[in-house]
């Protein structure tokens, strides 16, 4: 079994033709049907099913296979990149996920630090739901995924950065928004908007109820900022976690934003990963970062004098340089 063998099945399969394998990969198509069929011969097993009408169709075993073709191929470019280096820097393509209702908070400056701290990593991302970015994880199509630690799949393991409280949206003429703190059970009576995105529909549902609270909903949508412009209209309050810097919809109208008098819950956020393979240097490198840059923020279990005495970068040469070491572990974890 050869990685040349392996690249021409994991491009196959995502683009869904021999032609179209053929073309990225820049060689004959006949080389690339040629590989596919050594690899299924050597596994003793069919991946994919020919069609030409259809094109390709993974089989039981080539989905099996797929994410475990994806893994060998990262770890063949990263012993490269290692050789390369001697072993001191961390180098490649890193693809990350991230939840969608996060991504505006958190990737705009990583996607502008960690170059800057670890400049042989590309860095890309993917947005989608919770049940999306654990599928992409075990497909091996991102390594790492920024999200909420709740709802977490078996083969996914959740390594939290910190914790976050969620607080209440009024519009700006409620009759609750000047109070200093809002409790759950004064809510009772108003209608509510819902961010119906998991797990944020589940969370909020239950941290109502914890308060006693049936909350009356009168709309759902899944996108953050319709909630906002929805409250800011007057058409009711809403549970948050995330808070932009202007307290304003994007119609340019006022929202008031209180924290909750009542004890709640914390919702960790934090990197997941799939268990039992093990991280890239890269990988290795990225999560030491993002363990530096949310070090000071509230919930993270560290003092914000982490960040200035180690620094991004300190913290990427880190991790590069222990990578060997502690990444066994951190798969294993």
């Amino acid at each position: 079994m050869s990685l040349r063998q392996l690249d021409y099945f994991v491009t196959a399969a995502e683009t869904g033709t021999m032609t179209g394998a053929a073309q990225r990969l820049y060689v004959s198509q006949s080389a690339v049907s040629a590989g596919i069929g050594e690899l299924e011969h050597h596994l003793g097993v069919q991946l994919l099913i020919r069609a030409k009408a259809k094109g390709l169709t993974l089989t039981a075993a080539g989905r099996l296979f797929l994410p475990e073709a994806r893994a060998l191929l990262a770890r063949s470019e990263e012993l490269r990149s290692d050789m390369r280096e001697v072993g001191q820097t961390a180098a490649g393509r890193l693809v990350v996920g991230c939840f969608t209702t996060l991504a505006p908070f958190l990737l705009p400056r990583l996607l502008e630090e960690f170059p800057a701290a670890c400049p042989d990593v590309t860095l890309d991302f993917l947005e989608g739901s919770l049940n999306e970015l654990q599928r992409l994880l075990r497909e091996g199509r991102c390594e790492l995924a920024l999200l909420y630690g709740v709802d977490t799949e078996p083969g996914i393991v959740f390594d939290r950065l910190y914790s976050t409280v969620p607080h209440v949206l009024l519009p700006r003429e409620h009759p609750l928004a000047d109070r200093e703190v809002i409790r759950l059970a004064d809510l009772a009576d108003h209608d509510m908007i819902m961010l119906d995105v998991p797990p944020s529909r589940r969370y909020f549902s239950e941290v109502m109820a914890d308060a006693g609270v049936r909350p009356v909903v009168r709309h759902r949508t899944e996108s953050f900022e319709l909630v906002r412009s929805l409250v800011a209209r007057g058409a009711g309050y809403s549970l948050l976690i995330q808070r932009p810097v202007p307290d304003i919809s994007y119609e340019g109208r006022a929202v008031r934003i209180r924290p909750i008098a009542d004890e709640v819950a914390p919702l960790p956020v934090g990197l997941a990963r799939p268990s039992g393979i093990l991280p890239t240097r890269r990988a290795t490198a990225f999560a030491s970062f993002c363990r530096t840059v949310f070090a000071g923020r509230p919930g993270s279990g560290a003092k914000e004098a982490r960040t200035r005495t180690d620094g991004p970068r300190g913290s990427c040469r880190k991790a590069a340089s222990l990578a060997s070491a502690t990444g066994a572990c951190w798969a294993n974890a």
